[in-house]
């Protein structure tokens, strides 16, 4: 999976249009190739974007878990602490 694709399932507070949109945008660029579709090509592009923002929005309103919402902030802060062990850089507060 891309890398830049966030988790999006059981956050509070739930992941925004803009978020979704963000990671079905990431995923077509994975898919395509390429971050700038061609002229030829900026209507599929964008057409699939919109495909994906829409599929994730219906997987998300449909999944089922029984584990409390995650704290975005905890989150942030677990994964800029695995990146300063990954990269040896001091973890900014």
């Amino acid at each position: 999976m891309c890398r830049h694709i966030k988790t999006l399932h059981n956050f509070a507070p739930p992941a925004t249009d803009d978020e979704v949109h963000a990671a079905a945008l990431q995923y077509v660029r994975k898919i395509a190739g390429t971050t700038k579709p061609s002229q030829a090509n900026q209507a599929a592009f964008d057409e699939a974007v919109e495909a994906v923002a829409h599929a994730t929005v219906h997987l998300l309103d449909h999944l089922v878990t029984t584990a409390p919402p995650k704290d975005r902030a905890v989150e942030a802060a677990k994964a800029k602490a695995r990146s300063a062990a990954r990269f040896g850089t001091a973890a900014a507060g």
